[in-house]
């Protein structure tokens, strides 16, 4: 079985404050996820300067362009000291191969590599209405992952709702990275598939990666702890 882990979602707005919560956690290094809005606003010496003070890093970049063009970006990303990374599956088998191969150094050794398959966002009813996809949420998710698996990536991002049957449907050693979580007593924000981190659990997910109820939280490593506890046990 793959290890359980909780991942938090830097989502922050400059170097200096992800820098500043991160010194709050004296007595633990937690995995942590580098998105869009961080990794912009401060560029790859943010990525440099987590990973020297000892944490674990999804970079969460979401790639989704041809196969030539995510290939290359995705070797330039494999020279960063990352854990995990990934990509959009709505880019096609051919794209994600494209960035596995990408990816994968010269000695063989590569970050984990995972596709989202539909944003927690995204209700059945937008999917279908507004993407025009016609097939139901859990089929859509499901037949990502299978493409996913077929490109030979690691795992997928999906809600933890899915994650169960992602794993009847590819294995029980595919990857499933699930957001979208929530304490009980807790606000659900722009999230629609959300659970709480002790239901991830029971489902069978991976690694769930929690924002705004831990960075967000009067005591964040008090919540970070919670999670942790709630989740891995």
């Amino acid at each position: 079985m793959n290890q359980r882990d909780v991942i938090i979602a830097c989502d922050f707005s400059s170097a200096e404050a992800t820098l500043a919560f991160l010194d709050k956690f004296t007595d633990c290094k937690p995995f942590v996820k580098i998105g869009m809005e961080l990794y912009y606003a401060a560029g790859p010496a943010i990525v440099k300067e987590i990973k020297d003070r000892g944490h674990k890093i999804f970079l969460d970049l979401k790639l989704h362009d041809i196969p030539n063009t995510v290939k290359k970006a995705m070797s330039v990303l494999s020279k960063m000291d990352v854990d995990m990374c990934n990509l959009h599956a709505a880019g096609t088998i051919d794209m994600m191969k494209a960035a596995l191969e990408g990816l994968t150094r010269p000695d063989g050794t590569r970050p984990l590599l995972i596709a989202v398959t539909q944003l927690t966002s995204t209700s059945e009813e937008r999917m279908q209405k507004e993407l025009l996809i016609n097939a139901s949420i859990n089929d859509t998710i499901v037949k990502y992952a299978q493409n996913a698996k077929e490109a030979g990536l690691d795992g997928v991002v999906c809600s933890p709702l899915e994650a169960g049957m992602v794993k009847e449907a590819c294995g029980a050693e595919f990857v499933t990275v699930t957001p979208g979580v929530r304490f009980a007593d807790g606000e659900v924000g722009d999230q629609v598939r959300v659970t709480t981190p002790e239901r991830a659990k029971e489902i069978g997910t991976d690694y769930i990666v929690v924002g705004r109820p831990i960075t967000q939280a009067e005591d964040p490593v008090a919540a970070y702890k919670r999670c942790v506890a709630e989740f891995v046990g």
